[in-house]
């Protein structure tokens, strides 16, 4: 049995080969274009297990190393820390280090998301940038006109593009304005199109998958948006050892450090997918102004902690309340307060339906 750790990189990969004594028997270096020369290689050493690091880009050397291998693991990057803390760093000692863990055997594994979990995490992140990209360019824009003390708040509606002709600008900027108008809506027709792509995959989900987007709409503040995101990167709830887990695999937890008998509570550790933290905090914000309980939640922690820590103690609190509802297959469960704020909003609905129907 012959132990590979393999060191990726966009070009090249660096391999280093062990025995089952563990002893270095030898080390390679390919381009990532001669796949040829990368199966006839490892062919050669007939019964081998392989381990490369969850980059983005492993899945092409996965699919074609695997049917020959005995096993392999994809390592968790951001845990081998002596490689990334280490002062001497390199493709070969990258590669060294690896194969060495893995014939010891204490390799820290990552999650291989499915086909399915790869593809809809690609539409929920493009979509997320197309937004982006909007925000960005509706930025730019109100800032031509702040220099001319020409910003309002309708500015993207109905009467924005009257108003935005009728300001009088530099002829550079109304060049500018008009390009940055031309690649605004195109962003708005991307967005809508990728809106449209995701709303697709997810009709064509199977059963258990339509019933975790009912649970996670189920909860306050997680519309059909945010459910998409969040249940993209979270991808299967079942490889969270514990429901705590899944605030740390979002960054939303914080860190810790102790010696001895001190321990000092750190800020959250921002580690893992950062748009799943985004969207759990713009969750807890949609949460906290519209549910009694989350409301109250916060406040209480406000009180201690400030606000900006506050809603970052939410979102943990309602990323947790998700993970437990999706593994219990359970719906959130309103409260007394929740339920007297929902009919109190149903009853002001059903009164601006009828305004509008008696004015029309």
């Amino acid at each position: 049995m012959k132990f590979v750790g393999i060191d990726l990189h966009k070009k090249s990969i660096s391999l280093c080969v062990r025995d089952a004594s563990g002893r270095i028997v030898t080390r390679k270096r390919f381009s990532t274009g001669d796949t040829e020369k990368i199966v006839a290689f490892f062919k050669s050493l007939a019964v081998f297990r392989f381990c490369v690091e969850a980059t983005s880009a492993y899945e092409w050397l996965v699919q074609l190393l695997e049917p020959m291998a005995q096993g392999w693991v994809l390592v968790h990057p951001g845990r081998m820390r002596l490689i990334a803390e280490s002062t001497d760093k390199s493709d070969k000692v990258d590669a060294e280090v690896l194969s060495e863990f893995l014939w010891l055997g204490k390799l820290p594994r990552a999650y291989r998301p499915t086909p399915r979990e790869r593809e809809h995490r690609t539409l929920a992140r493009y979509r997320a940038k197309c937004r982006q990209r909007v925000t960005k360019l509706r930025c730019r824009i109100r800032h031509v006109l702040a220099n001319y003390n020409a910003d309002r708040v309708d500015l993207f509606g109905p009467e924005g593009r009257e108003h935005l002709a009728s300001v009088a600008v530099t002829k550079a900027d109304r060049f500018v304005l008009n390009e940055l108008l031309a690649e605004h809506d195109e962003a708005l027709a991307r967005l809508a199109k990728a809106k449209m792509e995701l709303r697709t995959f997810a009709e064509s989900g199977d059963a258990a998958e339509q019933q975790a987007r009912e649970i996670a709409t189920s909860v306050p503040g997680i519309g059909e948006t945010i459910a998409e995101v969040v249940l993209a990167e979270l991808a299967d709830v079942e490889r969270f050892g514990s429901i705590a887990s899944a605030g740390k695999y979002a960054g939303l937890a914080p860190g810790r450090r102790g010696s001895a008998d001190k321990v000092i509570e750190l800020g959250i550790t921002k580690q893992g997918s950062r748009l799943l933290r985004w969207a759990m905090v713009q969750a807890a914000w949609q949460a906290v102004r519209h549910s009694a309980r989350w409301h109250e939640v916060y406040e209480r922690i406000k009180k201690r902690r400030g606000s900006k820590r506050a809603i970052v103690a939410v979102a943990r609190k309602m990323l947790v309340v998700l993970t437990s509802l999706l593994k219990s297959g359970q719906m959130y469960r309103r409260n007394e307060a929740e339920e007297k704020e929902a009919a109190r909003k149903a009853r002001l609905r059903r009164a601006k339906a009828v305004r509008r129907k008696a004015a029309a």
